[in-house]
């Protein structure tokens, strides 16, 4: 690969004008800057743009911090979260964080901050990644796509309170009256959201609150859940905090014997791909969550620019309605 030496040589200047030249500086001359760019062209040389950033303190890459790897969710986000930084001109760098300790945030942050990254986006499921990026003197913009309190100041995401209350709502005016809810896991941001619009909805419509079962996320849980709530008899109904466990879910009560709907409604939530596709079709609410990666460039772009951030409308999720769920016999 050339190097801006050889470039200086066939342009028969110093290497630090080459430098200037690259650097768009005002005091080359014209005639001297058209000879460094022919050089350029000629040798086909590519600045390295990560010592380029040493140099001037920033770079044109975004970096994506992830503790979601594998989901449904966080993996669309970050695909357009890739497209939309290359449509404004920047790449992207992504960690994915193999625990959410203190120490390994640290690690992944500073490694980003060594790459020189203009901006930061936080895909974290646990409020805790957020009391450690407090804690840190990051030194650029990030934003977040998570929503609950006390998780960030920056942050940007679908209502999960409000999807929640969708999913019962939904449930309740099938006519169920005892829904019970299979939650995420403890610490989790959208577990804790998802569990306050149940909880919301059931007293706004003066429902009995019946203990959650804590879950993993996984559809292997959701399986164990069903068949274990199969021997009660003392609900109608059952949102679960995710589309894996939903699925489960279905699954462990038609090995117990249940049939969905007729005898226990299931809600789902996210919509993943999967979804329409189980017998039977998985209610559940549908996020956008492309449309968050592209509205996260866009806040973050607005931020490292200095310029005024986009008035972005809210970005509410929806329910769809399918065959997991309807009056059944009794409700």
């Amino acid at each position: 690969m050339p190097s801006i030496r050889d470039v200086a040589r066939v342009a028969a200047v110093s290497h630090q004008t080459v430098s200037r030249v690259l650097n768009d500086h005002p005091s080359i001359r014209p005639e001297t800057k058209q000879r460094v760019l022919d050089a350029i062209t000629q040798l086909d040389y590519r600045p390295n743009l990560a010592a380029r950033a040493l140099v001037t303190r920033s770079s044109n890459v975004l970096g994506v911090l992830s503790a979601s790897v594998g989901e449904f969710g966080p993996a669309s986000s970050i695909a357009a979260i890739e497209e939309a930084a290359r449509a404004e001109g920047y790449s992207v760098s992504t960690i994915n964080l193999p625990a959410t300790t203190p120490e390994a945030i640290d690690t992944a942050v500073r490694q980003l901050v060594r790459e020189q990254v203009a901006g930061l986006v936080v895909l974290a499921p646990q409020l805790r990644v957020f009391h450690v990026l407090q804690g840190m003197a990051i030194g650029v913009p990030y934003v977040s796509l998570q929503t609950a309190s006390g998780a960030s100041g920056e942050r940007h995401a679908a209502d999960q309170v409000a999807g929640a209350r969708l999913a019962v709502n939904h449930l309740i005016e099938l006519g169920h009256r005892d829904i019970v809810h299979l939650a995420g896991p403890q610490d989790w941001i959208e577990a804790e959201s998802r569990m306050r619009g149940y909880l919301d909805a059931l007293l706004d419509a003066d429902l009995p609150t019946i203990p959650p079962v804590r879950g993993d996320w996984t559809a292997d849980f959701g399986h164990f859940a069903g068949r274990e709530l199969a021997r009660r008899v003392d609900f109608t109904a059952v949102f679960a905090a995710n589309d894996l466990m939903a699925i489960g879910l279905i699954h462990g009560f038609r090995d117990a014997g249940l049939d969905v709907p007729n005898d226990v409604s299931v809600v789902g939530f996210d919509d993943i791909p999967v979804a329409p596709h189980i017998w039977p079709p998985l209610t559940t609410v549908h996020q956008d969550f492309p449309e968050l990666g592209r509205r996260a460039v866009a806040l973050l772009v607005a931020d490292i620019r200095g310029e005024e951030r986009p008035a972005l409308g809210p970005l509410e999720p929806q329910l769809v309605a399918r065959a997991s769920s309807s009056h059944g016999r009794r409700s």
